[in-house]
């Protein structure tokens, strides 16, 4: 049984730790509604890109003229898994479950017998994954000094991705991220960048209601690369938004856990120290009764 001095300063560590936790989880929610705004704010117009470039690639098809980045290079053997995680933990799960997601895709792909190169946006993915894909790394993206997540960063990344396409270093990208729901609920996503690979147009969007000058082929090779980026944006926001409701649902789960661990340790204590009475209570009497 440990002694009262150790309960008493384990409940005043117990103590210190709420403290901190509990501050983490209202900074976290103070960065969560700035976060979830952008990332809501983003919506209407990376839905709405996303539609009029779905439009333009149902017109062009699979013609010889289309540009790369929607045609392809015509094979997919070398897949490029952009990995966007973090750069800090204490967020629960978000960090390993889009960790897990591209892990399991991964292995899915060599077991097709693809070959798999990994980019990592975030320190928290890349040191997850080191471990088993280590040796398929070829980049990583450090963003720890990023105060606030700008399109500028997206074009960044979205530059690099495009000149290794170009070089033919890969055949196919997929971006793996977390979409922002709510503050309990962040789904791992996973989408295909390039070749690009969109929905039908929404309804009043077909092509056909439309006459493009330049050609379509010339409007979706200008657009195709700024979709690149638009896409990395929205997923580097709905990816912000999805960490801080994850870190403030996490911290809020152990600052309620640290308070029963004192209530518990509390009684611990109360009943050592009774025990502790007691027993001086029994040797006086004792002592008093031999005399």
């Amino acid at each position: 049984m440990p002694s009262l001095k150790d309960l008493k300063n384990r409940i005043e560590s117990v103590k210190s730790t709420r403290k901190i936790t509990k501050a983490m989880q209202m900074v976290a929610a103070a960065k969560l509604r700035r976060a979830q705004d952008a990332a809501e704010a983003a919506r209407p117009y990376s839905e709405r890109f996303n539609s009029v470039l779905a439009a333009l690639a149902s017109s062009v098809g699979s013609a010889e003229s289309a540009p790369k980045l929607l045609s392809g290079t015509g094979k997919d053997d070398v897949h490029l898994l952009v990995v966007m995680t973090a750069e800090r933990g204490l967020c629960g799960g978000f960090n390993s479950n889009i960790a897990k997601l591209a892990r399991n895709h991964a292995a899915e792909l060599k077991a097709k017998g693809k070959t798999v190169k990994v980019l990592t946006v975030g320190k928290k993915g890349r040191d997850s994954l080191k471990r088993d894909l280590g040796e398929n790394f070829i980049d990583h993206v450090d963003l720890t000094n990023v105060k606030r997540l700008g399109y500028s960063d997206a074009q960044a990344i979205a530059k690099d991705i495009l000149m290794r396409f170009e070089d033919g270093e890969f055949d196919v990208a997929t971006i793996f991220y977390s979409k922002f729901q709510n503050v309990v609920s962040q789904v791992p996503t996973a989408q295909q960048i390039i070749p690009a690979s969109y929905e039908g147009a929404e309804d009043g969007d077909a092509a056909g209601f439309y006459d493009y000058e330049p050609d379509e082929e010339a409007i979706l090779a200008n657009l195709l690369p700024r979709g690149v980026a638009t896409q990395l944006f929205s997923a580097l926001l709905e990816n912000g938004a999805s960490e801080q409701g994850a870190r403030m649902s996490a911290m809020d789960n152990a600052t309620r856990n640290a308070g029963e661990m004192i209530d518990k340790l509390t009684i611990e204590f109360n009943r050592s120290r009774q025990a502790v009475i007691t027993n001086e209570l029994i040797e006086i009497i004792s002592g008093a009764e031999a005399l």
